[in-house]
Formats: structure tokens, C-alpha cells, sequence
């Protein structure tokens, strides 16, 4: 439970209440099942689990593109996707599973912890801009990948990402949005923002 709440447990009780719209038993229940989930996969260990061999790692990173590129006005850390580009063909569904597990943990470990500390408060959420640059009808075959990923982060990451702004969308991507957009929880939908062009007017905002 230290490493989900890293001190701020008033937070991620709020964090566990708002996905279960403020049904505290619903509530409790995700929290002891994200425990569960946690002690059955062994994340607190998963920081210490390199993706070997290094050619491996290097082949997941490379066509998984995710990055942090700084923080909002208000602190939160921002990360940029590469999600039309993003191939995801270079390994095992296991390994990009275990690739994004490691960046949340690294995230809320990390990254979350020494942003609420310079700030001196808690930060406990990030905005996410994904870009869609590249985006072709065979991203549809990656839907598999992206709804165990999605799933992982709505029952056990829930309310991390304050909003998601998608940027440099395709005419593609209305078909596959109108694929991806069922899947997603509704409060995840509300978050997200299609923003005109590559979008910089906004986020500079």
C-alpha cells in the first residue's frame, strides 16, 4: 500500500472513490483487488526487473514511444506518446505489458513523489499528449495490446492522467476512434481533448 499511496493516502483514497463514483464499497473493493494484483504480479519488484536482453529492451522501447517532456503551470509532469508511430511489433504482448507497468510505477514512484516535493504539495496526477503522427488502419490490430493496457491502468492506476490531449490526428483516426472510444471508461472519455493540428496554441496554454 506504501508504494500506491507514497505518503499521500487521503489522495489515492479519492483517487479509488472518484472511479467507483464515491461508492465506498465499490471503492474499497477496487483498492483490496489493485493490492491483490500487485502482490500476485509482484510490482513492488518490477523496477528491479530489467527487460533483457538489452537488444530486447531496446527493440520495445523503440517502436513503444513514450516520453516525459516537462511539467504544466502547475506542476504536473507531461508525457508525450508516439502513438501513430508506436508498432508494437518488436516483441510479446508480456513485454510491452511489462514495459508500461514499469513506466506508471517509475512515474508514481519517481517522477510524482519529487514533483509533490518541490512543490510542496501533493502532485498526484500527469497529463498525457498523444500523437497520432503516422497513424494507419493497421493500428486496429494493436487493439488487443491497447485494451490489457487500458484495462491495467483503469483497475489499478485509476484517475492518473488529468487529461489526455490528442494531437496531429489523421482522417484515420475518426475510424478508429469510433473503435477505441466504446472501450473506454466514461470518465476517461470526458478527459480527453482532440485538439486542431499538431495543437501548440492550446497546450502552451
Amino acid at each position: 500500500m506504501q508504494n500506491v499511496h507514497q505518503g499521500f493516502r487521503a489522495e489515492t483514497l479519492v483517487r479509488f472513490l472518484k472511479a467507483r463514483d464515491w461508492n465506498v464499497a465499490k471503492a474499497h473493493k477496487m483498492l483490496v483487488d489493485c493490492l491483490h494484483w500487485r502482490v500476485q504480479n509482484t510490482i513492488d519488484d518490477i523496477l528491479a526487473k530489467p527487460i533483457v536482453p538489452t537488444e530486447l529492451y531496446g527493440a520495445v522501447r523503440d517502436s513503444q514511444l513514450i516520453g516525459m517532456s516537462g511539467y504544466s503551470r502547475e506542476g504536473l509532469p507531461v508525457f508525450a506518446i508516439g502513438v501513430g508511430l508506436s508498432t508494437f511489433d518488436k516483441a510479446s504482448v508480456h513485454y510491452y505489458v511489462q514495459s508500461h507497468i514499469q513506466i506508471n510505477e517509475y512515474r508514481d514512484r519517481v517522477i510524482l513523489p519529487s514533483a509533490s516535493k518541490k512543490h510542496g504539495r501533493p502532485i498526484t496526477t500527469c497529463i498525457k499528449v498523444l500523437d497520432m503522427t503516422g497513424l494507419k488502419l493497421s493500428a486496429l490490430s494493436k487493439i488487443k495490446l491497447l485494451t490489457i493496457i487500458s484495462t491495467i491502468d483503469d483497475l489499478n492506476y485509476p484517475e492518473k492522467t488529468n487529461t489526455y490531449y490528442i494531437v496531429n490526428a489523421p482522417y484515420i483516426f475518426s475510424a478508429c476512434w469510433k473503435v477505441v472510444k466504446p472501450l473506454l471508461q466514461e470518465r476517461t472519455r470526458k478527459k480527453i481533448q482532440v485538439l486542431p493540428g499538431c495543437g501548440r496554441d492550446e497546450l502552451l496554454k
